[in-house]
């Protein structure tokens, strides 16, 4: 699961429109309102991005193998408190959540959070799992180079970067 930023507008729209239609939500400020929803998964881009880079530099200066990433980034996400890969999706609803009752832009919420949650959840995990999606396809465009070497490594992201200018997600 990977949340971009060029997504949060497209997420944040479709979350509101759903919590004020089916009336879970009463809104003060629409505009204001997104904008904290924004904030929000904007933030957690953010942090996702400063755990990455600080494994990345953890190991460069190891000098560790680009294929132990998930386990280093796995390490400083525990360390920076940040939810490992499987549990993004509670967090972000967690943090969406903890948002919509503090907000000084939601005049009230009616639905349970269990209700909330069932509604949040799809239209994340919707917008979040493009990115398996492009490695089925940048892996489609380079099979002919084997997995886990340098090259590999190199064509991955240059690919990977291409896709994500080309879809309008970087």
């Amino acid at each position: 699961m990977r949340l971009y930023k060029g997504k949060i507008p497209l997420i944040v729209d479709e979350l509101l429109t759903a919590l004020i239609k089916d009336g879970d939500i009463e809104v003060d400020n629409q505009d204001e309102a997104r904008l904290d929803l924004e904030a929000v998964l904007t933030e957690f881009v953010r942090r996702e991005r400063q755990v990455m880079d600080d494994a990345k530099g953890r190991m460069e200066r190891e000098g560790m193998s680009y294929s132990m990433l998930g386990k280093m980034r796995s390490r400083v996400a525990r360390e920076m408190g940040f939810p490992p890969q499987d549990e993004m999706l509670p967090y972000i609803i967690d943090q969406l959540l903890t948002m919509l009752f503090h907000s000084q832009n939601i005049g009230e919420v009616f639905a349970e959070d269990a209700a909330l949650r069932k509604k949040m959840a799809p239209v994340i995990r919707r917008h979040t799992e493009v990115e398996s999606e492009l490695d089925r396809e940048v892996r489609s465009k380079i099979k002919n180079l084997s997995e886990g070497t340098a090259n590999f490594e190199i064509e991955y992201a240059r690919v990977m970067e291409k896709m994500k200018r080309k879809k309008g997600l970087s």
